[in-house]
């Protein structure tokens, strides 16, 4: 691979401040004049053929070149790609000044590696000036390319060229003078590469007089063997007088970097391939870690658009495909996404576990890919389902509701407008102009028993209108045809009260004239048009449908209903007076001899239409009492329904609960092995796993609720989404826990801690842990320093030395300590040993002149051997030298005390007034630590004392005199 990176020493190589000469004379071209059109071609394919080979490594590529530079993107991109560094961040819009602005950004970055831009401006490259955008190009390859070609003293073309002379010089029919004519018959890049990979080419096989084949040979097996890519036509080479020297320079350069770096790479590949030994594992752990992140996050990114649709269905069964949609996703598709998110979580503790086993960086991953970022998609995803659900269940209600007064809109509608059939014709006939008196009088009759029956159908309009405007409120999806039809009922209404009104007067102009009328008839008209009205507006309700949502709807619809039929005895005798009427009617007109004309002349109401709907209205009522028995009994179902999942429901979800806390105590306690630990949380867990069968049976009655549209439950406060994401979270935080006790061995086995020194550890660590969650925040941490004797009280200096410790334990900068830290963090600051001799070296520096001592420190006979090492535990170690009268003249004149604390100073110890010799006093201020391996004790001599010896603890010592 060509090693470009090299071009950032330019200020290294050239002190004197500024790029050799050639870079002037290359960038000082004629750009007035325009390109040769075979030069143009071939430089538009090597440039761009040359970025791709670049812009590959970042995953893009351009197709025009004059075109995809136009932003700045690519064009950036193609400057970090090639230079290695990092490039100012490009802005992102669309307008031209952003674009401007970006391809500035790359020309300051050209110009600051010393490279002279002549008449190159933002402003052309955005329009598209080819000249200017292959110039530039150019300008990128001499920098980047060819600047750091150097051959015998001689850089950039010149060397370029030597370079080509020396190899291909013990070639026949090779000359190179030039990066034009020389190459045309395509034998020097033949020779070049079989100097260097004889393997490839056979080159005594080659021809000069077929120069197309040469050509396309080279160029095949450089882009096969050497990685590099085609840049040029073997056929513009050839149907050139003079190939495009540009081009070819741009393309021998990549076969000098390809040959002259192979032995630099290979270096470079075996150094990383050390490397790579050692990161192999964790970049597989970060790698999954990313991909298992990205997949996640993408169909988070995938399922919450889904979620946040609510666009609405016209019809119920179109509402109830989405919701069992929904289902299947609850079912199927979200419990895997949970596992994997759990096993995330799992494998980013085990990875940063790792890393700092091996004194690696912690695992930053990429932005937008942190755990926190994950939960937060995850809050977000479980928000938009819960909002779907319940806009779902709102949407359901809501078309139910529109089917219930569509339908009941549809009935009134029908039953009006066969009410008002022929009602128009009937108010605009003239009959009344040729009737006798008796027939005006009948007329008139009629009319006002027309009016009371108008008057009565008042209230089906009025209801007819309610309802079409509250469809029009709940968005109906038939909504026009509604409109259309309750409008032409409003419209139809009005022209009949008008006609009503014409016809009434016109029959009180003519009522003076007509005297007789049959009153008999008359009083039937009246009382039959109201009760056939109640008759009508009685097989309407009978015939309604309902919508009830529990056994106290349903049982408050029959109260009702019998209430209804209660009245029905009274209604039969109304019913039998009318009739009644009718019949003394007929009775009087066979009496007196008179021939009826017909029927009533004031109704169209007639005996046997009032007996027609008496007998439906009879036949509707226990079809009534069927439909609401019915329906009683599915309510009664549902409550059973809502009773059996309440029963499962108010026992799962404090078992839940408890179990949560169980686990909250457990990781807190902690007692045994922490191989006793995993073990009983493991099979804590198992125990957790094999209640799952719980959980379905509570699914499976969820799901029979769900089919039966209950929509509430009285008898239980907890709902199956509650337990479920109960359920989720209990196993989350037992595997969480699990993996906690896992890294804690690994910790353990890696840094050799005993298990009293990790019992002890966390019992700290518990200590200082107030709240119980598991971290210690930053005041408690601190709390936990102080008790420790670092010096971190709040002062400059304190803040510094605390900032430094919250620096090693919590690299993320979270704000808490976690207890795996805190046991790297003890563990890595009590790991120093310290020999006998340098404990009795620190003694001597820091009693000063108050102290003498007498190797091997002998008073009265006895000797003082001291052969231990500290220990990693912070103890306090008390010695006191008393001396007698007798003792030797070399002896100190006092007794020495010895005290330690790390990382600061403590109380002087009090003074023992013992008996002459040595006494050592073990204190314990903190917790309790294992005894040493070794000892340090008093071996008796001639004088006075038999073997006095005690275990010791490692400490460092502080001496005060």
């Amino acid at each position: 691979m060509v090693d470009y990176h090299a071009a950032n020493n330019l200020n290294q190589q050239y002190p004197s401040g500024g790029p050799p000469s050639y870079m002037e004379q290359e960038n000082d071209w004629d750009r007035d004049l325009l390109l040769d059109p075979a030069w143009e071609k071939q430089q538009r394919k090597t440039f761009t053929a040359w970025c791709n080979s670049h812009l590959r490594k970042a995953g893009t590529q351009i197709d025009n070149i004059e075109e995809d530079f136009r932003d700045g993107l690519k064009l950036m991109l193609l400057l970090e790609v090639i230079s290695g560094e990092r490039l100012p961040k490009p802005e992102r819009g669309k307008m031209r000044v952003h674009k401007i602005n970006n391809v500035n950004k790359a020309l300051d970055f050209i110009g600051n590696k010393g490279v002279k831009l002549v008449s190159i401006g933002a402003e052309e490259i955005v329009d598209g000036n080819v000249k200017m955008t292959l110039g530039m190009i150019w300008t990128i390859i001499l920098r980047f390319a060819i600047q750091d070609i150097s051959v015998e003293e001689t850089s950039a073309k010149e060397g370029l060229l030597l370079w080509c002379q020396r190899k291909t010089a013990p070639y026949k029919n090779v000359n190179v003078q030039n990066f034009h004519i020389s190459w045309k018959d395509g034998l020097a890049f033949n020779a070049l590469i079989h100097r260097h990979r004889p393997e490839l080419i056979d080159y005594d096989k080659l021809r000069k007089d077929d120069p197309v084949t040469n050509l396309n040979n080279a160029f095949e097996v450089a882009e096969k063997y050497l990685d590099i890519p085609k840049m040029l036509d073997a056929e513009d080479i050839v149907g050139t007088l003079r190939p495009d020297e540009k081009a070819i320079m741009t393309y021998v350069s990549c076969f000098y970097h390809a040959f002259s770096g192979a032995q630099k790479a290979e270096t470079a590949a075996n150094r990383i391939c050390k490397v790579l030994a050692v990161n192999q594992e964790n970049e597989h752990l970060m790698e999954d870690y990313e991909k298992l992140a990205s997949d996640l996050l993408e169909w988070i990114r995938r399922t919450i658009p889904w979620l946040e649709n609510r666009a609405p269905e016209k019809t119920m069964a179109e509402m109830q495909q989405k919701l069992e949609d929904f289902r299947d996703y609850r079912r199927v598709h979200k419990p895997p996404k949970v596992q994997e998110k759990c096993q995330l979580e799992i494998n980013f503790n085990t990875l940063q576990t790792k890393l700092r086993l091996s004194n690696r960086p912690a695992f930053m991953p990429s932005e937008g890919r942190m755990v926190s970022d994950i939960n937060g998609a995850w809050h977000k995803l479980e928000g938009a389902e819960k909002g779907y659900e319940e806009w779902l269940l709102n949407e359901i209600r809501r078309l139910e509701r529109l089917d219930h007064l569509a339908e009941k809109f549809r009935q009134k509608a029908a039953i009006h407008e066969s009410w008002t059939d022929g009602k128009e014709a009937m108010l605009t006939q003239k009959d009344y102009e040729t009737a006798s008196l008796s027939e005006v009088k009948a007329l008139l009759r009629k009319h006002e028993a027309f009016e009371s029956d108008l008057a009565a159908h008042q209230d089906r309009v009025e209801q007819i209108a309610a309802i079409a405007q509250e469809l029009n409120e709940l968005d109906y999806y038939d909504s026009p045809s509604v409109n259309a039809r309750c409008q032409k009922i409003c419209d139809q209404w009005d022209i009949l009260g008008s006609l009503t009104q014409s016809r009434r007067e016109s029959l009180e102009r003519t009522e003076k004239q007509l005297e007789s009328i049959d009153e008999l008839y008359l009083e039937f008209a009246k009382r039959a048009a109201p009760f056939n009205n109640w008759m009508e507006g009685a097989m309407e309700d009978l015939q309604d449908m309902f919508i009830v949502h529990n056994i106290e709807e349903i049982q408050g619809l029959i109260t009702a209903h019998e209430q209804f039929k209660s009245t029905l005895p009274e209604a039969n005798k109304e019913r039998e007076a009318i009739q009644a009427i009718q019949a003394e009617v007929q009775k009087i007109a066979q009496y007196n001899g008179i021939k009826l004309a017909g029927n009533n002349p004031y109704t169209s109401i007639t005996p046997q239409s009032i007996d027609s709907k008496w007998e439906k209205v009879q036949k509707l009522v226990p079809q009534r009492d069927q439909a609401l028995q019915e329906e009683l009994t599915r309510q009664q179902s549902n409550d059973h329904l809502r009773r059996q999942f309440a029963n499962q429901a108010n026992i799962i979800g404090p078992w839940i609960q408890n179990k949560m806390e169980e686990i909250g105590r457990i990781s807190i306690e902690m007692n045994g092995t922490l191989e006793d630990q995993l073990t009983h949380l493991r099979q804590y867990e198992q125990s957790i796993i094999e209640y799952k069968p719980n959980i379905e049976k509570l699914e499976g009655d969820h799901q029979l609720i769900q089919e039966a549209l209950i929509f509430d439950n009285k008898y239980t406060p907890y709902t199956m989404e509650h337990l479920r994401v109960g359920w989720e979270q209990l196993l989350t935080t037992i595997a969480r826990t699990i993996n906690e006790i896992e890294n804690q061995i690994l910790t353990r086995d890696a840094k050799g801690i005993s298990q009293e020194q990790l019992h002890e550890y966390r019992t700290s660590f518990n200590h200082f842990d107030k709240d119980h969650s598991g971290v210690l925040q930053a005041e408690e941490f601190k709390a936990c320093l102080i008790s420790l004797g670092y010096d971190v009280e709040n002062d400059k200096q304190g803040d510094a030395e605390f900032t430094r410790i919250m620096g090693i334990v919590d690299p993320n900068n979270s704000g808490a300590v976690t207890f795996q830290a805190f046991i790297d963090f003890m563990s890595r600051e009590t790991t120093d040993t310290d020999t006998a001799d340098q404990v009795i070296a620190s003694f001597k520096i820091l009693a000063g002149d108050k102290v003498r001592t007498v190797p091997p420190w002998r008073h009265s006979g006895l000797s003082l051997r001291c052969c231990c090492s500290l220990s990693p535990c912070f103890l306090f170690l008390l010695a006191e030298l008393h001396h007698s009268g007798g003792a030797e003249e070399r002896a100190a004149p006092g007794p020495g005390r010895v005290l330690h604390r790390p990382h600061g100073t403590i109380r002087r110890a009090r003074c023992h007034s013992r008996g002459p010799g040595l006494h050592v006093f073990l204190h314990r201020p903190l917790w309790r630590e294992r005894p040493l391996k070794h000892t340090c004790g008093l071996r008796g001599g001639e004088g006075r004392g038999k073997g006095l010896g005690t275990p010791l603890r490692k400490a460092r010592a502080t001496l005060f005199s």
